[in-house]
């Protein structure tokens, strides 16, 4: 292939407007705040699964409470009655009497076990409480560490794709002025060859790979006529003489 050294040249300022595209694509691709955000977001969905859990104990336990009080309702009401009668006087016979003063006291044992479950169940509930309102303060804070990442990654983003731009600019400007065929090769050995489809020729050594020449090489490049599209015997990318080759 056969192209003027000057657009040959211009390759290279080719390379170097896709390289630095290529490194601020890099750059964009490894900010810290996307694997923190991936991160925080295993977080916030684990303390999401603990909140609705605690939210789930709580309620629960609410229920428990409800439960407990209403089971002393009743109880506590006929404990009144009975000692309402007995210190009335109105129960004269004595086996009925002792009947009655034994319930009375089963029945204060019974409020008794029964408001020791109450204040168990109270004691539970004030645990849930305050460990789902930790876990709710800690998705707060968690969300706001988040929506600090974002707004530092979508700056850092925006930086970054501005400068993209300015050299997909540049790239679009310099592109025309190269060959259609050679432009072509260029594309094709950059996609497959990590992102470099031209080197400069430095001395006696590839740009590209960075491979030292063999003197054969050389002198093949050195014998050839300007126009002349080299490749690299080593990597292939196309090779770009900026100064005379000394074979």
């Amino acid at each position: 292939m056969k192209a003027d050294p000057t657009a040959q040249l211009r390759l290279l300022d080719l390379q170097a407007e896709d390289t630095a595209i290529a490194q601020l694509e890099h750059r964009r691709r490894a900010l810290p705040e996307h694997a923190a955000l991936a991160e925080a977001k295993t977080v916030r969905a684990r303390l999401g699964e603990d909140l609705v859990a605690a939210r789930t104990r709580v309620g629960d336990l609410q229920l428990d409470v409800e439960k407990a009080e209403s089971d002393l309702v009743p109880v506590r009401e006929r404990q009144a009655r009975d000692q309402q009668r007995v210190d009335s006087g109105a129960v004269t016979d004595p086996k009925q009497l002792n009947a009655m003063l034994d319930e009375i006291a089963h029945l204060s044992r019974r409020i008794s076990d029964l408001e020791d479950i109450e204040l168990e169940v109270m004691e539970q509930l004030e645990a849930a409480t305050a460990e789902r309102d930790q876990k709710a303060a800690e998705l707060g804070d968690l969300e706001d560490s988040m929506r600090a990442l974002i707004a530092s990654r979508d700056a850092q983003v925006a930086q970054l794709d501005a400068q993209v731009a300015v050299h997909q600019t540049n790239r679009d400007g310099i592109a025309p002025q190269i060959p259609a065929e050679l432009l072509a090769l260029y594309d094709r050995i950059r996609t497959r060859a990590g992102g470099v489809g031209a080197a400069e020729l430095k001395g006696r050594r590839c740009g590209g790979c960075q491979i030292e020449i063999t003197p054969i090489a050389l002198a093949t490049y050195a014998a050839a006529a300007p126009d002349e599209v080299m490749r690299c015997e080593e990597c292939e990318r196309v090779l770009v003489r900026t100064a005379a080759v000394e074979a």
